[in-house]
């Protein structure tokens, strides 16, 4: 018999950054909230200085990512293939344990533009009918830039935003992004330094007649107070960000910004090593009255509450709805459902560039140090997308992130290993600079997420299932990348090159890293014929269940999600502060 314990007005499930947020929102309105968590708990204490910057546990062995033991998917290209389990994180590594993948992430912190939130608007707009692929499965953000940008500006101020503003209320600034939408406020630290290779790209790309400017920054650049009253320390490039905890209180993650804040309620408290297996529902399946948990002893838990928030990494918010019967699963045949609809992922690429007389030192360095630039994204003005073909364009950018010497990029033809490898890093090690691409990527009917008829995980329960592969007009827009970053190398003139680019006859490879950007699968819309969300990530059929994350975008664009997802975050928890509580009920009409 399970363990029943005493009701909550809110469950949270999972802590990172979105369960953090919205804890804190409801915490602060009084409401009694619980979150549990997966993983073990975590704290900056856990990991500060002196404690050694690991890379061979962090980097390698995954030290603070879920083990797939516990957390696999399974992946495979089309419906006509078999899908089969992960044994490694390979192109996106979800986190563990308080602060999820808040906690290990590089800290590139950047905004969609307006056009973004309306995709859907501006393809009908500007393509021709039938000039885009039949498949894709494009929609609106049902949010609007102006119902955002508060949103944004504060989640900006809780992680201490580091950059250089490019449009401040309309008017366009010297040195930031041209193309962003227009910012209330300017963003509230100034950037990260420069290295040589931030100089070099951002002095070759402006006599190219692009608009660098340096990558936005959760990695503070000066000492910084948030408005939870945490202080977060100013960055000391120690070059250990992506895959790590900060060593330094400088990197914005739920430990630094909200936790220790979060913790002082006497209204909150959380569970560890405690995996949530469904959301129970009433008889008329209409609302939820808690979720079910196996503690850390394999005890099954219950936890009544009055509201239920989805928290956890993106393909387990979507899995956990299929689990419990929430929404109508989506079918790719039919095109019907809404659960599972709409995965998408990213595609990157990039140049390998090195010289002999260039001393870069990427030892010291922040996770976001770099300088990109977005003149090929959807806007007005863009007209090389209809002219090539596809929809979306990419950040193309000149970072680096790291300099950790296992995995450190050397020249074609070095070994991977032994004497010629310990030549290769001590002719090149610091020479080396890099041109890459991080891109949008559109849903299509064929790319979803549903639970796999063959594998369980550890519980018995089915695991989540990816279907995805690259498409045609990820290819094109890959080809068009390409071309540029070539001739941006052509400038630059490095002694030598090696490119690695999607091919037109590519597919989605599971192996080597790309991001964690993993979007969709429980999408948020105007329309529940088309969306499992409203636009307060609120269940259109559980209307106390709430999903926040990756998993609320229609598709992905080329700015790194976490700006998004707080923002979203912060967009919903207001409305059920102000509006939820008071009169439990949809928050929008279907």
């Amino acid at each position: 018999m399970a363990i029943v314990n005493d009701e909550v007005d809110a469950v949270v499930v999972g802590l990172g950054w979105s369960g953090s947020i919205m804890a804190m929102e409801l915490a602060r309105a009084g409401l009694k909230v619980r979150a549990i968590e997966r993983g073990p708990d975590q704290t900056s204490e856990d990991f500060a200085y002196p404690k050694p910057a690991d890379q061979y546990g962090y980097d390698k062995l995954y030290k603070v990512f879920a083990k797939p033991a516990s957390a696999a998917v399974t992946v495979r290209h089309d419906t006509g293939g078999t899908a089969l389990p992960t044994r490694q994180w390979g192109s996106f590594c979800p986190g563990n344990g308080v602060g999820g993948a808040g906690l290990h992430w590089t800290a590139v912190m950047l905004r969609p533009t307006p056009t973004d939130l309306k995709l859907k608007t501006y393809a009908d707009e500007v393509y021709a009918p039938g000039q885009l692929q039949e498949d894709m499965q494009v929609q609106d953000f049902p949010v609007t830039w102006d119902e955002m940008e508060k949103h944004f500006d504060f989640f900006e101020k809780v992680c201490g935003q580091s950059g250089t503003t490019g449009n401040l209320r309309g008017d366009i600034q010297p040195g930031g992004d041209p193309f962003e939408g227009p910012r209330s406020n300017p963003y509230p630290l100034p950037a990260l330094e420069d290295t040589l290779n931030c100089s070099m790209f951002r002095e070759t790309t402006t006599k190219m007649g692009y608009h660098p400017f340096s990558n936005p920054s959760a990695n503070v650049s000066q000492a910084w107070t948030n408005p939870y009253g945490q202080n977060i320390a100013p960055c000391n490039y120690c070059g250990f960000c992506s895959k790590y905890p900060c060593l330094n209180y400088s990197k914005a993650s739920p430990q630094t910004t909200i936790l220790d804040a979060l913790k002082l309620h006497k209204n909150f408290d959380y569970k560890t090593n405690a995996e949530v297996t469904r959301v129970e529902l009433h008889d008329d399946g209409k609302t939820a009255k808690g979720i079910t948990y196996v503690d850390e002893t394999g005890q099954e838990v219950f936890q009544p509450a009055k509201m239920v928030f989805l928290c956890s990494f993106q393909f387990q918010n979507v899995r956990l709805m299929l689990l419990s019967g929430i929404g109508t699963p989506y079918d790719p045949m039919t095109g019907e459902g809404v659960v599972g609809r709409n995965y998408a992922f990213l595609s990157n690429g990039g140049v390998s560039m090195f010289f002999k007389d260039k001393e870069f030192n990427p030892f010291a360095t922040a996770g976001a140090t770099g300088v990109m630039f977005n003149d090929v994204s959807p806007r007005a003005g863009f007209e090389d997308g209809v002219k090539h073909g596809f929809l979306g364009g990419a950040k193309i950018h000149s970072s680096q992130s790291n300099g950790n010497p296992i995995g450190t990029p050397l020249p074609e033809g070095t070994p991977g290993w032994g004497m010629g490898w310990k030549k290769g890093m001590r002719d090149w090690y610091g020479h080396h600079m890099k041109i890459s691409i991080t891109t949008t990527c559109m849903s299509y009917r064929g790319n979803y997420v549903d639970l796999d008829p063959t594998y369980s995980d550890h519980l018995g329960n089915p695991m989540a299932r990816i279907t995805f592969d690259w498409k045609e007009n990820e290819l094109k827009l890959q080809q068009y990348l390409k071309d540029i970053c070539l001739k941006i190398k052509d400038q630059l003139g490095p002694d030598s090159y090696h490119a690695s680019f999607l091919k037109m006859d590519s597919q989605y490879d599971l192996r080597p890293y790309v991001s964690t950007h993993n979007v969709g699968g429980a999408v948020m819309g105007d329309d529940p014929k088309t969306s499992a969300l409203n636009k307060y990530l609120q269940s259109w059929d559980c209307h106390n269940v709430f999903v926040p994350g990756g998993n609320a975008f229609p598709q992905n664009f080329q700015a790194n999600p976490t700006d998004m997802i707080g923002a979203l975050t912060y967009h919903a928890a207001a409305k059920i502060v102000s509006d939820y509580v008071k009169s439990p009920g949809p928050l929008v009409q279907a």
